[in-house]
């Protein structure tokens, strides 16, 4: 009896173990299975698809969706017939060059030429290639670049004092992104008609000067003046949008060749929260702009002395050879005088992200590098206003930035171009664009308290800037959410020039505290006429107001 229980039971556990061991294999093969299809999925997952899965905030820094591919195989080739390049390259680079060196030649010189030039035995690295679809008819390439070579290059330079120097050009570094174009495909071989040439972008550009059998010292001001040649020379000669046309077949390829496209408008407005560079007192800020980075070409503000919140109100215009790629970069300074001026912090801006015809405004947060974006402290912002506008568009497009602006009669909108003829025909008008600006003062939210108990008694100051006139609501007692429901009238006698500045104060019998500011320019009313919106106060913890603006034009128009 005791062997038929010991049988049964001795079944029954081998069949449980076998029934647990087939359904742990089937778990484990459904497992696998799982995994290779999830695997699979990874494989076919491009990198839009992980940037949709998530945002780029959430990657380590060490991950890099790259388009570039590898040439490696190109940088063997180049190595085996780098000395015939070498010899070809120097003598067209030396032939190209030694004009741009005596265009931008220092007044302190009598000549600036090349006494040697060769690019040594190193070849550059290729270090990574991308093709750019841009949807025109040719195909446009990208090659990053870098060069750490041991090039021989001798400038010879002449003083008007008469002496002669010969200067050695040496440690020479260099990392960069060229562009080439092939444009237009054609049908017969090479397939192109001709192929355009720029440095999209020069990431590093180090050397040095040295006088051979001498001191570049000894003449003050000299190595300064040749490096900022050399570096000018670069920038302008061979940068894009700056790009050297090849013709490889005959053809018209003016098309190909730079030429400005537009203009961009831009209204230094002001800076808030700058950082403090002086131990002694506050910074003494000043923004330089430009598109491209060509000293003649690059725009400067006034400087607002002791202030970390600066208002300019300054107007700027710009060239534009390529709003496809081209941005606007804005560095704010602190003036240090006699020396040096200190960055404070540095913007950019994409003229990409611009609409032709449309005034877009902005606060861009100023950082140290704009290179390195790993800059997390806070250097302050700078507040703009950018318009756009093509060549070639219609003659009723708005431009509210122009310096000298008409109404006309029917339509409240701005029409570029200014000096008009008047009956007689002899005289030229300026149109002063004059109005009456009716201010809303609606209400504030949220206002940060302004005494012990927690609450606050305030009210709103409205100043015009230009004509410093002011007017001021009453005073809501006890509240951190007023209401005033006032309107204020003033006469605007430049409205393209001028800024409205909300001040809110807490009254108190013994004198007032700040409790926010908001300082705004009159483009948006001249364009829409009237608009109702509201605005973060600055230079406060929290806070709100509510305004509403009406423009009524008046033309005033002044013989000159």
């Amino acid at each position: 009896m005791s062997f038929v229980v010991g049988l049964v039971v001795g079944l029954i556990v081998g069949l449980a173990l076998v029934v647990a061991f087939v359904r742990s294999e089937n778990a484990r093969s459904k497992q696998r299975s799982d995994l290779g299809n999830t695997i699979a999925a990874f494989a076919r997952m491009t990198v839009e698809d992980s940037r949709k899965l998530l945002s780029p905030e959430y990657y380590p820094s060490w991950v890099v969706f790259s388009q570039r591919q590898k040439l490696t195989w190109l940088n063997l080739e180049l190595e085996k017939i780098w000395p015939y390049v070498n010899e070809a390259a120097s003598e067209l680079i030396k032939a190209n060059v030694e004009p741009v060196l005596e265009q931008y030649r220092p007044v302190i010189l009598a000549s600036l030429t090349f006494s040697k030039f060769t690019l040594g035995t190193v070849a550059p690295q290729f270090t990574g290639v991308t093709i750019i679809e841009d949807g025109s008819e040719g195909i446009t390439m990208e090659l990053e670049m870098q060069w750490d070579g041991n090039p021989s290059i001798v400038l010879d330079i002449k003083t008007y004092l008469g002496v002669s120097l010969p200067v050695q050009v040496k440690n020479i570094g260099f990392t960069g992104v060229f562009r080439l174009i092939f444009r237009p495909l054609v049908d017969e071989f090479p397939c192109f008609g001709a192929v355009c040439f720029s440095l999209r972008q020069k990431k590093k550009l180090d050397f040095t000067l040295k006088v051979i059998g001498g001191d570049i010292s000894t003449i003050p001001g000299l190595s300064d003046a040749i490096e900022s040649t050399i570096r000018d020379a670069v920038e302008d000669s061979i940068t894009w949008p700056v790009r050297k046309v090849i013709p490889i077949m005959p053809g018209d390829y003016s098309d190909l060749e730079l030429k400005p496209v537009g203009v961009l408008e831009v209204k230094l407005v002001q800076a808030k929260d700058l950082t403090n560079k002086d131990i002694i007192g506050k910074s003494d800020p000043y923004a330089v702009l430009f598109v491209r980075p060509l000293r003649d070409q690059m725009k400067k503000s006034k400087t607002i002395n002791n202030e970390l919140h600066p208002v300019w109100n300054e107007h700027f215009e710009f060239v534009i050879e390529d709003e496809s790629t081209q941005h606007l970069t804005v560095r704010i300074y602190d003036d240090e005088g006699l020396q040096s001026s200190e960055l404070i912090g540095c913007a950019q801006i994409q003229l990409s992200d611009l609409q032709p015809g449309k005034v877009k405004d902005v606060w861009l947060k100023l950082v140290k590098d704009l290179e390195i974006q790993r800059d997390n402290k806070n250097r302050g912002q700078v507040h703009l206003e950018l318009l756009y506008y093509p060549n070639g568009m219609e003659n009723g497009f708005t431009n509210p930035f122009a310096q000298k602006s008409s109404l006309t009669s029917l339509e409240k909108v701005f029409k570029s171009g200014g000096e008009v003829e008047n009956d007689e025909g002899n005289k030229k008008r300026e149109i002063i664009i004059r109005g009456v600006l009716s201010v809303t003062v609606i209400s504030a939210e949220d206002l940060a308290p302004a005494d012990l108990m927690g609450k606050a008694d305030p009210y709103a100051v409205i100043t015009l800037k230009k004509t410093e006139s002011k007017q001021k609501t009453r005073v809501v007692n006890e509240s951190l959410n007023p209401v005033w429901n006032q309107t204020f009238d003033f006469v605007v006698e430049d409205g393209l020039h001028d800024m409205l500045i909300i001040e809110i104060w807490d009254h108190d019998t013994f004198g007032k505290d700040y409790m926010g500011r908001r300082i705004l320019t009159l483009t948006k009313v001249l364009l829409e006429g009237e608009y109702k919106d509201s605005f973060p106060l600055d230079g406060v913890k929290s806070g709100t107001i509510n305004l509403h603006l009406k423009w009524n034009p008046q033309p005033i128009y002044r013989d000159s």
